[in-house]
């Protein structure tokens, strides 16, 4: 499978490249390729791949509040235009997309099926992005949506860490559940489901949901620091005084059950973050 990775400088699409070392793969990053430019995807020679993965992305959830334009650019009409590339070149098209296409107000773990319901410019970009590559029938394609995802990057993880071993005592909200995604684990599915799979399908790592507090507390118990140290408060108290804030699904918890079903194990998150972070390596 030769294939070609879009946002090659992001985290997934690092952790992409690396999972297909020894296949020629090639990693584009925006320098390279601006998805968002018509032009630019049509000009572009995607003959001698097999597959497309499209890990570029607008991940400013913030500031596409108050640049929407920047954000449906990169989410919405990149994937579009990648679609009419897929089908002149013959490629199959992975889409990589999020929990955010979701309003986080349904109970439990959020199936593929459920309506898409975005509380924001960020999530309404990348459900538009999904429906763009969905409604071509004529291609192959996949969606991958996935969450709270943690690499070799600027992540949450790596924030508490700093904060944890700067000795700052967090304020962290509690109440938005979800599971990280550690981008080692999701490449593998990503790779699994672009020779196979097809549709739409949730994958992050599995593992018993987790708050944002939570998940600091973990960090900075695996910093040597006490957990108490991260103080726990709600999202309208964090947001109280941060106005520019974009709203968040308060659940973000996405079932597996799909993704299990096509013989795909997701490691625990706990795990995948003692991998992560070389515990007992």
């Amino acid at each position: 499978m030769r294939a070609c990775v879009l946002g090659a400088n992001g985290q997934l699409g690092r952790a992409l490249v690396a999972s297909l070392e020894g296949q020629d793969p090639v990693g584009l990053g925006h320098a390279d390729l601006d998805i968002g430019d018509a032009e630019a995807v049509a000009a572009y020679d995607f003959s001698p791949f097999d597959v497309v993965l499209n890990a570029a992305a607008w991940t400013k959830v913030d500031a596409a509040e108050t640049d929407p334009a920047g954000a449906w650019r990169a989410n919405a009409l990149g994937p579009a235009y990648l679609t009419g590339a897929a089908r002149r070149h013959g490629f199959a098209l992975v889409q990589v997309s999020t929990e955010y296409v979701f309003d986080g107000t349904e109970p439990g773990p959020i199936p593929e099926s459920a309506p898409l319901s975005p509380l924001g410019v960020y999530g309404a970009s990348k459900a538009a992005g999904e429906l763009a590559v969905l409604s071509a029938a004529d291609i192959r394609s996949v969606v991958v949506r996935t969450s709270w995802v943690v690499g070799d990057g600027a992540n949450f993880v790596a924030t508490m860490a700093r904060l944890a071993m700067n000795g700052a005592s967090p304020d962290v909200v509690d109440d938005q559940f979800g599971r990280p995604t550690f981008t080692h684990d999701l490449a593998a599915a990503v790779l699994a489901l672009a020779g196979s799979g097809s549709g739409i399908y949730h994958v992050t790592n599995d593992g018993e949901p987790v708050s944002w507090c939570g998940l600091a507390r973990e960090m900075f118990e695996r910093c040597g620091r006490d957990p108490a140290d991260v103080r726990a408060v709600s999202t309208a108290q964090y947001g109280a005084d941060k106005p520019h804030l974009a709203r968040r699904p308060a659940n973000s918890v996405l079932d597996l059950s799909r993704v299990t079903l096509a013989g795909i194990t997701m490691p625990a998150w706990r795990d995948a973050l003692d991998e992560h972070l070389g515990v007992n390596s």
